[in-house]
């Protein structure tokens, strides 16, 4: 089958930046406590929306951001008094 010439191409879908390649590896990336919300997520998406979905899951399971907060989650940050707590005291 040919092309019709002036027609646009479809556009180039980049590789994921994830290996993930099933529900199952996804859903296995998450830690335990997040499986659940994966779970209630999935089962409410529509169909429509399923790809953009896992996407997001896959992706986050791979950003490597829980693996910073277990591994440092304070370092380099400086705790103090919050605004409000000169206006409660003064009160």
């Amino acid at each position: 089958m040919s092309t019709a010439s002036g027609l646009p191409l479809p556009p180039h879908r980049p590789e994921p930046g994830h290996s993930l390649r099933t529900i199952r590896e996804i859903r296995e990336s998450r830690p335990e406590e997040q499986r659940e919300h994966f779970d209630a997520e999935l089962a409410d998406t529509d169909l429509d929306a399923l790809p953009a979905v896992l996407r997001r899951w896959a992706a986050m399971a791979n950003d490597g951001f829980l693996d910073l907060l277990l591994s440092t989650p304070f370092e380099g940050l400086e705790f103090g008094e919050r605004s409000y707590d000169d206006a409660a005291s003064g009160q």
